[in-house]
Protein backbone atom coordinates (compact mmCIF):
# COMPACT_ATOMS: atom_id res chain seq x y z
CA UNK A 1 0.00 0.00 0.00
CA UNK A 2 0.96 3.68 -0.23
CA UNK A 3 4.10 4.30 1.81
CA UNK A 4 2.61 7.61 2.96
CA UNK A 5 -0.63 6.06 4.24
CA UNK A 6 -1.58 7.07 7.76
CA UNK A 7 -1.26 4.61 10.62
CA UNK A 8 -5.05 4.53 10.90
CA UNK A 9 -5.34 3.63 7.22
CA UNK A 10 -2.68 0.93 7.54
CA UNK A 11 -4.50 -0.56 10.53
CA UNK A 12 -7.79 -0.47 8.63
CA UNK A 13 -6.24 -2.29 5.67
CA UNK A 14 -4.87 -4.97 7.99
CA UNK A 15 -8.25 -5.45 9.70
CA UNK A 16 -10.01 -5.81 6.34
CA UNK A 17 -7.29 -8.23 5.17
CA UNK A 18 -6.41 -6.05 2.18
CA UNK A 19 -2.83 -6.51 3.34
CA UNK A 20 -1.22 -8.77 5.91
CA UNK A 21 0.81 -7.60 8.93
CA UNK A 22 3.87 -9.36 7.48
CA UNK A 23 3.47 -7.52 4.17
CA UNK A 24 3.21 -4.19 5.99
CA UNK A 25 6.26 -4.95 8.11
CA UNK A 26 8.35 -6.17 5.19
CA UNK A 27 7.51 -3.02 3.22
CA UNK A 28 8.63 -0.87 6.16
CA UNK A 29 11.85 -2.82 6.59
CA UNK A 30 12.55 -2.61 2.86
CA UNK A 31 12.33 1.18 3.05
CA UNK A 32 14.61 1.17 6.09
CA UNK A 33 17.11 -0.89 4.09
CA UNK A 34 16.95 1.55 1.18
CA UNK A 35 16.82 4.91 2.97
CA UNK A 36 18.38 4.55 6.38
CA UNK A 37 22.01 4.43 5.14
CA UNK A 38 21.67 8.04 3.96
CA UNK A 39 19.68 9.23 6.99
CA UNK A 40 20.90 7.21 10.00
CA UNK A 41 17.48 7.34 11.65
CA UNK A 42 17.23 3.71 12.84
CA UNK A 43 20.17 2.54 14.98
CA UNK A 44 19.00 -0.91 16.14
CA UNK A 45 16.79 -3.53 14.51
CA UNK A 46 14.81 -6.55 15.67
CA UNK A 47 13.51 -7.67 12.28
CA UNK A 48 13.05 -11.34 13.08
CA UNK A 49 11.22 -10.78 16.36
CA UNK A 50 8.98 -8.20 14.70
CA UNK A 51 8.28 -10.54 11.78
CA UNK A 52 7.37 -13.38 14.14
CA UNK A 53 4.93 -11.07 15.92
CA UNK A 54 3.46 -9.91 12.61
CA UNK A 55 3.03 -13.51 11.44
CA UNK A 56 1.28 -14.50 14.68
CA UNK A 57 -1.10 -11.55 14.27
CA UNK A 58 -1.78 -12.49 10.66
CA UNK A 59 -2.61 -16.04 11.70
CA UNK A 60 -4.98 -14.70 14.35
CA UNK A 61 -6.72 -12.44 11.83
CA UNK A 62 -7.04 -15.36 9.44
CA UNK A 63 -8.78 -17.40 12.13
CA UNK A 64 -11.13 -14.51 12.86
CA UNK A 65 -10.58 -14.78 16.60
CA UNK A 66 -11.39 -11.75 18.72
CA UNK A 67 -11.62 -7.99 18.23
CA UNK A 68 -8.41 -6.29 17.16
CA UNK A 69 -6.89 -3.27 18.93
CA UNK A 70 -6.91 0.02 16.99
CA UNK A 71 -3.39 -0.18 15.56
CA UNK A 72 -3.04 -3.95 15.19
CA UNK A 73 -0.06 -4.77 12.99
CA UNK A 74 1.29 -1.24 12.52
CA UNK A 75 5.10 -1.12 12.97
CA UNK A 76 6.40 1.53 15.36
CA UNK A 77 10.02 2.26 16.34
CA UNK A 78 11.10 3.31 19.84
CA UNK A 79 13.39 6.25 20.59
CA UNK A 80 16.68 5.20 22.19
CA UNK A 81 15.89 6.94 25.48
CA UNK A 82 13.06 4.59 26.46
CA UNK A 83 13.64 1.28 28.24
CA UNK A 84 11.94 -1.75 26.70
CA UNK A 85 12.76 -5.17 28.11
CA UNK A 86 14.93 -7.15 25.71
CA UNK A 87 16.08 -4.07 23.79
CA UNK A 88 19.32 -2.09 24.28
CA UNK A 89 19.14 1.30 25.99
CA UNK A 90 22.19 3.38 25.10
CA UNK A 91 20.89 6.98 25.37
CA UNK A 92 23.05 7.59 22.29
CA UNK A 93 26.10 7.50 24.56
CA UNK A 94 29.44 5.73 24.52
CA UNK A 95 29.18 5.86 28.30
CA UNK A 96 26.23 3.46 28.36
CA UNK A 97 26.56 -0.32 28.39
CA UNK A 98 25.43 -2.75 25.70
CA UNK A 99 23.24 -4.70 28.12
CA UNK A 100 19.59 -5.27 27.24
CA UNK A 101 16.92 -3.60 29.35
CA UNK A 102 15.07 -5.65 31.92
CA UNK A 103 12.22 -3.16 32.43
CA UNK A 104 9.62 -1.61 30.14
CA UNK A 105 8.22 1.91 30.38
CA UNK A 106 4.40 2.25 30.60
CA UNK A 107 4.09 3.90 27.19
CA UNK A 108 5.72 0.91 25.49
CA UNK A 109 3.15 -1.34 27.16
CA UNK A 110 0.43 1.04 25.93
CA UNK A 111 1.75 0.87 22.37
CA UNK A 112 1.70 -2.92 22.48
CA UNK A 113 -1.79 -2.99 23.96
CA UNK A 114 -2.91 -0.80 21.05
CA UNK A 115 -1.57 -3.42 18.62
CA UNK A 116 1.64 -1.76 17.47
CA UNK A 117 4.57 -4.02 16.61
CA UNK A 118 7.64 -2.45 18.23
CA UNK A 119 10.16 -2.40 15.39
CA UNK A 120 13.67 -1.06 15.89
CA UNK A 121 15.04 1.91 17.79
CA UNK A 122 15.69 5.44 16.54
CA UNK A 123 18.64 7.75 17.03
CA UNK A 124 18.80 10.57 19.58
CA UNK A 125 21.46 13.00 20.78
CA UNK A 126 23.24 11.74 23.89
CA UNK A 127 20.68 11.77 26.76
CA UNK A 128 18.38 13.79 24.48
CA UNK A 129 20.11 16.91 25.73
CA UNK A 130 20.37 19.00 22.54
CA UNK A 131 18.12 19.92 19.64
CA UNK A 132 20.08 18.17 16.89
CA UNK A 133 20.38 14.39 16.61
CA UNK A 134 24.13 13.97 16.58
CA UNK A 135 26.12 11.76 18.93
CA UNK A 136 29.51 10.09 19.19
CA UNK A 137 28.08 6.57 19.41
CA UNK A 138 25.93 6.39 16.28
CA UNK A 139 26.66 9.59 14.39
CA UNK A 140 24.30 12.19 12.92
CA UNK A 141 20.75 11.77 11.69
CA UNK A 142 20.01 13.72 8.53
CA UNK A 143 16.90 15.42 7.23
CA UNK A 144 15.08 13.52 4.44
CA UNK A 145 14.21 16.84 2.77
CA UNK A 146 17.89 17.77 2.45
CA UNK A 147 20.51 15.49 3.95
CA UNK A 148 22.91 18.37 4.55
CA UNK A 149 20.48 19.63 7.22
CA UNK A 150 19.52 18.27 10.64
CA UNK A 151 16.30 16.42 11.36
CA UNK A 152 16.15 18.20 14.73
CA UNK A 153 16.24 16.66 18.16
CA UNK A 154 16.06 15.04 20.36
CA UNK A 155 13.54 12.79 18.54
CA UNK A 156 15.38 13.37 15.27
CA UNK A 157 15.71 9.69 14.41
CA UNK A 158 11.96 9.30 14.83
CA UNK A 159 11.28 12.39 12.75
CA UNK A 160 13.52 11.31 9.89
CA UNK A 161 12.08 7.79 9.91
CA UNK A 162 8.48 9.01 9.59
CA UNK A 163 9.22 11.79 7.10
CA UNK A 164 11.14 9.34 4.91
CA UNK A 165 8.19 6.93 4.81
CA UNK A 166 9.98 4.17 6.72
CA UNK A 167 7.18 4.18 9.30
CA UNK A 168 3.77 5.85 9.52
CA UNK A 169 4.34 6.87 13.15
CA UNK A 170 7.15 6.70 15.69
CA UNK A 171 7.57 7.01 19.45
CA UNK A 172 9.07 10.33 20.55
CA UNK A 173 9.57 12.27 23.76
CA UNK A 174 9.82 15.95 24.67
CA UNK A 175 11.73 17.63 27.50
CA UNK A 176 12.32 21.02 25.87
CA UNK A 177 10.88 20.72 22.37
CA UNK A 178 12.08 17.26 21.36
CA UNK A 179 8.80 16.24 19.69
CA UNK A 180 7.94 19.64 18.22
CA UNK A 181 11.40 20.52 16.87
CA UNK A 182 11.82 17.35 14.74
CA UNK A 183 8.21 17.81 13.60
CA UNK A 184 9.13 21.29 12.39
CA UNK A 185 12.37 20.17 10.73
CA UNK A 186 10.81 17.14 9.02
CA UNK A 187 7.35 18.41 8.04
CA UNK A 188 5.36 16.35 10.56
CA UNK A 189 2.70 16.71 13.25
CA UNK A 190 4.17 16.69 16.75
CA UNK A 191 2.07 17.07 19.90
CA UNK A 192 3.60 17.50 23.34
CA UNK A 193 0.88 16.40 25.78
CA UNK A 194 0.06 18.14 29.05
CA UNK A 195 1.99 17.28 32.16
CA UNK A 196 0.51 14.12 33.64
CA UNK A 197 -1.36 13.09 30.48
CA UNK A 198 1.00 10.18 29.69
CA UNK A 199 2.35 7.90 32.42
CA UNK A 200 6.13 7.94 32.75
CA UNK A 201 8.75 6.95 35.28
CA UNK A 202 11.67 8.61 33.48
CA UNK A 203 13.78 10.21 36.23
CA UNK A 204 15.22 13.66 36.62
CA UNK A 205 12.84 16.00 34.80
CA UNK A 206 10.38 16.87 37.60
CA UNK A 207 7.40 16.46 35.27
CA UNK A 208 8.79 18.68 32.50
CA UNK A 209 9.45 15.81 30.07
CA UNK A 210 6.72 13.73 28.50
CA UNK A 211 6.37 10.81 26.11
CA UNK A 212 4.49 11.02 22.83
CA UNK A 213 4.77 10.32 19.11
CA UNK A 214 5.37 11.81 15.68
CA UNK A 215 2.98 11.34 12.76
CA UNK A 216 1.95 12.85 9.44
CA UNK A 217 -1.71 13.60 10.24
CA UNK A 218 -3.79 15.18 12.97
CA UNK A 219 -6.03 12.09 13.11
CA UNK A 220 -3.08 9.77 13.75
CA UNK A 221 -1.82 12.13 16.44
CA UNK A 222 -5.23 12.21 18.13
CA UNK A 223 -5.64 8.44 17.96
CA UNK A 224 -2.14 7.92 19.36
CA UNK A 225 -2.94 10.25 22.24
CA UNK A 226 -6.00 8.14 22.98
CA UNK A 227 -3.94 4.98 23.36
CA UNK A 228 -1.10 6.46 25.44
CA UNK A 229 -3.18 8.66 27.76
CA UNK A 230 -3.63 7.00 31.10
CA UNK A 231 -3.60 8.05 34.74
CA UNK A 232 -0.63 6.91 36.77
CA UNK A 233 -1.67 6.10 40.35
CA UNK A 234 1.99 6.28 41.41
CA UNK A 235 2.65 9.77 40.03
CA UNK A 236 2.63 13.16 41.75
CA UNK A 237 0.51 14.63 38.97
CA UNK A 238 -2.19 13.35 36.64
CA UNK A 239 -4.12 15.21 33.97
CA UNK A 240 -7.92 15.00 34.14
CA UNK A 241 -9.48 12.50 31.76
CA UNK A 242 -10.79 13.90 28.46
CA UNK A 243 -14.53 14.19 27.94
CA UNK A 244 -14.35 11.85 24.93
CA UNK A 245 -11.69 10.22 22.74
CA UNK A 246 -9.37 12.70 21.05
CA UNK A 247 -9.97 11.06 17.68
CA UNK A 248 -13.59 12.17 17.95
CA UNK A 249 -12.39 15.80 18.17
CA UNK A 250 -10.97 15.68 14.63
CA UNK A 251 -13.19 17.80 12.38
CA UNK A 252 -15.19 19.28 15.26
CA UNK A 253 -15.75 23.04 15.07
CA UNK A 254 -13.55 24.64 17.77
CA UNK A 255 -15.79 27.68 18.02
CA UNK A 256 -14.53 31.25 17.75
CA UNK A 257 -11.32 31.70 19.69
CA UNK A 258 -9.00 34.45 20.88
CA UNK A 259 -5.64 33.74 19.23
CA UNK A 260 -2.42 35.60 19.99
CA UNK A 261 0.44 35.51 17.48
CA UNK A 262 3.92 35.93 18.91
CA UNK A 263 7.26 36.13 17.10
CA UNK A 264 9.18 37.67 20.02
CA UNK A 265 11.40 34.92 21.37
CA UNK A 266 13.02 34.14 24.69
CA UNK A 267 16.40 35.76 25.35
CA UNK A 268 15.74 38.27 22.59
CA UNK A 269 16.89 35.83 19.92
CA UNK A 270 16.01 37.03 16.42
CA UNK A 271 13.39 35.16 14.44
CA UNK A 272 14.36 34.36 10.85
CA UNK A 273 12.14 35.49 7.98
CA UNK A 274 10.70 32.06 7.10
CA UNK A 275 9.46 31.15 10.63
CA UNK A 276 7.99 34.66 10.98
CA UNK A 277 6.25 34.28 7.61
CA UNK A 278 4.86 30.92 8.74
CA UNK A 279 3.17 32.54 11.74
CA UNK A 280 1.67 35.30 9.59
CA UNK A 281 0.34 32.67 7.16
CA UNK A 282 -1.34 30.76 9.98
CA UNK A 283 -2.74 34.00 11.37
CA UNK A 284 -4.46 34.64 8.04
CA UNK A 285 -5.85 31.09 7.96
CA UNK A 286 -7.27 31.48 11.46
CA UNK A 287 -8.76 34.90 10.67
CA UNK A 288 -10.42 33.40 7.60
CA UNK A 289 -12.03 30.83 9.90
CA UNK A 290 -13.52 33.61 12.01
CA UNK A 291 -11.16 33.60 14.99
CA UNK A 292 -10.13 36.86 16.67
CA UNK A 293 -6.41 37.07 15.91
CA UNK A 294 -4.06 39.67 17.31
CA UNK A 295 -0.32 40.15 17.57
CA UNK A 296 1.45 39.91 20.89
CA UNK A 297 4.41 42.26 20.62
CA UNK A 298 5.86 41.68 24.09
CA UNK A 299 7.89 38.67 25.15
CA UNK A 300 5.84 36.18 27.19
CA UNK A 301 8.99 34.28 28.08
CA UNK A 302 11.04 34.94 31.21
CA UNK A 303 14.81 34.33 30.83
CA UNK A 304 15.04 33.74 34.59
CA UNK A 305 13.12 30.54 33.97
CA UNK A 306 15.86 29.27 31.65
CA UNK A 307 18.50 29.23 34.39
CA UNK A 308 16.17 27.44 36.78
CA UNK A 309 15.15 24.99 34.05
CA UNK A 310 18.81 24.14 33.41
CA UNK A 311 19.45 23.66 37.13
CA UNK A 312 16.70 21.04 37.28
CA UNK A 313 17.63 19.32 34.02
CA UNK A 314 21.36 19.19 34.78
CA UNK A 315 20.65 17.81 38.25
CA UNK A 316 18.60 15.07 36.62
CA UNK A 317 21.60 13.78 34.67
CA UNK A 318 22.87 12.31 37.91
CA UNK A 319 19.81 10.07 38.08
CA UNK A 320 20.76 8.16 34.91
CA UNK A 321 22.11 4.81 36.11
CA UNK A 322 25.08 2.82 34.86
CA UNK A 323 26.91 5.56 32.95
CA UNK A 324 30.69 5.80 32.59
CA UNK A 325 30.92 9.58 32.65
CA UNK A 326 34.52 9.55 31.42
CA UNK A 327 33.16 8.41 28.03
CA UNK A 328 30.33 10.93 27.87
CA UNK A 329 30.41 13.85 25.42
CA UNK A 330 31.95 17.11 26.73
CA UNK A 331 28.73 19.14 26.78
CA UNK A 332 26.96 16.50 28.88
CA UNK A 333 29.92 16.11 31.21
CA UNK A 334 29.73 19.86 31.71
CA UNK A 335 25.99 19.60 32.40
CA UNK A 336 26.55 16.75 34.84
CA UNK A 337 29.19 18.79 36.68
CA UNK A 338 26.88 21.80 36.78
CA UNK A 339 24.13 19.62 38.21
CA UNK A 340 26.46 18.24 40.87
CA UNK A 341 27.17 21.83 41.93
CA UNK A 342 23.48 22.62 42.53
CA UNK A 343 22.87 22.28 46.26
CA UNK A 344 19.50 21.45 47.77
CA UNK A 345 18.55 25.07 48.48
CA UNK A 346 19.39 26.15 44.94
CA UNK A 347 17.37 23.23 43.59
CA UNK A 348 14.33 24.16 45.68
CA UNK A 349 14.64 27.81 44.64
CA UNK A 350 14.79 26.74 41.01
CA UNK A 351 11.59 24.72 41.37
CA UNK A 352 9.92 27.69 43.08
CA UNK A 353 10.98 29.95 40.19
CA UNK A 354 9.46 27.53 37.71
CA UNK A 355 6.20 27.36 39.67
CA UNK A 356 5.96 31.18 39.71
CA UNK A 357 6.70 31.38 36.01
CA UNK A 358 4.06 28.75 35.27
CA UNK A 359 1.39 30.66 37.19
CA UNK A 360 2.22 33.89 35.38
CA UNK A 361 2.06 32.35 31.91
CA UNK A 362 -1.00 30.14 32.45
CA UNK A 363 -2.89 33.13 33.88
CA UNK A 364 -2.43 34.95 30.58
CA UNK A 365 -4.16 32.08 28.77
CA UNK A 366 -7.10 32.39 31.12
CA UNK A 367 -7.31 36.18 30.91
CA UNK A 368 -6.10 37.25 27.46
CA UNK A 369 -6.22 34.47 24.87
CA UNK A 370 -7.29 30.89 24.24
CA UNK A 371 -4.38 29.94 21.99
CA UNK A 372 -0.86 31.19 21.41
CA UNK A 373 0.73 30.75 17.97
CA UNK A 374 4.51 30.99 17.59
CA UNK A 375 7.15 29.66 15.25
CA UNK A 376 8.17 26.22 16.44
CA UNK A 377 11.79 27.31 15.96
CA UNK A 378 13.38 30.72 15.40
CA UNK A 379 15.42 29.31 12.51
CA UNK A 380 15.11 26.93 9.58
CA UNK A 381 16.64 23.48 10.12
CA UNK A 382 20.39 24.13 10.53
CA UNK A 383 23.14 22.27 8.75
CA UNK A 384 24.38 18.98 10.20
CA UNK A 385 27.50 19.43 12.34
CA UNK A 386 26.40 21.56 15.28
CA UNK A 387 27.64 18.96 17.77
CA UNK A 388 31.20 19.45 16.53
CA UNK A 389 30.78 23.18 17.15
CA UNK A 390 29.55 22.44 20.67
CA UNK A 391 32.62 20.34 21.38
CA UNK A 392 34.92 22.92 19.83
CA UNK A 393 33.42 25.46 22.22
CA UNK A 394 34.41 23.44 25.30
CA UNK A 395 30.87 22.41 26.09
CA UNK A 396 29.08 25.72 25.49
CA UNK A 397 26.05 25.30 23.21
CA UNK A 398 26.20 27.16 19.91
CA UNK A 399 23.47 29.72 19.42
CA UNK A 400 21.57 27.74 16.76
CA UNK A 401 21.01 24.93 19.28
CA UNK A 402 19.60 27.39 21.82
CA UNK A 403 17.56 29.17 19.16
CA UNK A 404 15.87 25.96 18.07
CA UNK A 405 14.22 25.63 21.51
CA UNK A 406 13.54 29.30 22.23
CA UNK A 407 9.77 28.92 21.74
CA UNK A 408 9.34 25.35 22.95
CA UNK A 409 11.09 24.73 26.29
CA UNK A 410 8.96 27.22 28.20
CA UNK A 411 5.89 25.01 27.75
CA UNK A 412 7.70 22.03 29.21
CA UNK A 413 8.07 24.20 32.30
CA UNK A 414 4.39 25.19 32.37
CA UNK A 415 3.23 21.70 31.39
CA UNK A 416 0.82 23.01 28.75
CA UNK A 417 -0.04 21.04 25.61
CA UNK A 418 1.59 22.31 22.43
CA UNK A 419 1.55 21.08 18.85
CA UNK A 420 3.78 21.75 15.84
CA UNK A 421 2.10 21.69 12.42
CA UNK A 422 3.82 21.61 8.99
CA UNK A 423 2.11 24.64 7.50
CA UNK A 424 4.99 26.34 5.70
CA UNK A 425 7.82 25.47 3.34
CA UNK A 426 10.82 27.78 3.02
CA UNK A 427 12.16 29.16 -0.24
CA UNK A 428 14.94 26.58 0.06
CA UNK A 429 12.38 23.76 0.20
CA UNK A 430 12.69 22.93 3.91
CA UNK A 431 9.68 22.43 6.19
CA UNK A 432 8.97 25.16 8.73
CA UNK A 433 6.59 24.35 11.57
CA UNK A 434 4.33 26.59 13.62
CA UNK A 435 3.54 25.91 17.26
CA UNK A 436 0.08 26.26 18.80
CA UNK A 437 -0.19 26.26 22.59
CA UNK A 438 -3.37 25.86 24.64
CA UNK A 439 -4.16 26.10 28.32
CA UNK A 440 -3.44 23.16 30.64
CA UNK A 441 -5.13 19.88 29.65
CA UNK A 442 -6.79 21.38 26.56
CA UNK A 443 -5.46 18.87 24.04
CA UNK A 444 -8.99 18.50 22.67
CA UNK A 445 -8.97 22.15 21.63
CA UNK A 446 -5.57 21.74 19.98
CA UNK A 447 -6.83 18.73 18.00
CA UNK A 448 -9.89 20.67 16.81
CA UNK A 449 -7.89 23.70 15.68
CA UNK A 450 -5.11 21.59 14.15
CA UNK A 451 -7.74 19.67 12.20
CA UNK A 452 -9.30 22.93 11.03
CA UNK A 453 -5.92 24.12 9.76
CA UNK A 454 -5.18 20.76 8.13
CA UNK A 455 -8.42 21.12 6.16
CA UNK A 456 -7.74 24.77 5.28
CA UNK A 457 -4.18 24.17 4.08
CA UNK A 458 -3.55 20.43 3.57
CA UNK A 459 0.00 19.12 3.73
CA UNK A 460 -0.48 15.43 2.86
CA UNK A 461 0.85 16.03 -0.66
CA UNK A 462 4.16 17.36 0.69
CA UNK A 463 6.81 14.78 1.45
CA UNK A 464 10.45 14.19 0.48
CA UNK A 465 11.00 12.27 -2.74
CA UNK A 466 13.29 9.27 -3.09
CA UNK A 467 14.49 7.53 -6.26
Amino acid sequence: MDEHASALDVASAIRSQEVSPVEVLDACLSRVDARNPALNAVIWRNDEDARAEAKALGDRIGRGTGELPPFAGVPLPIKDLLPVAGQPLTFGSLGASDELSTVTEPIADAFRAAGFILTGRTNTPEFGSITVTENSRFGSTRNPWDTSHTSGGSSGGAGAAVAAGMFAVAHASDGGGSIRIPASCCGLVGLKPSRGRVASSVPGWQGMATEGALSRTVADTAALLDVISAPDPHAWWNAPAPERPYLEEVGVDPGLLRVALCTVSALGLPVADEPAAAVEHVGRLLEASGHHVWRLDADVFDPVGLASFLNVVNSGLGEVDGIDWSKVEPHNRAGYAAGEAVDSLAFVRSLADLHRLTRAIVTRFDDEFDLLVTPTMTVEPPKVGLLEEVHAGAGAPVMDIVAMAAFTAIFNITGQPAISLPLHVSASGLPVGIQIVAGPWREALLVRVASQLEQADPWAHRYPRFD
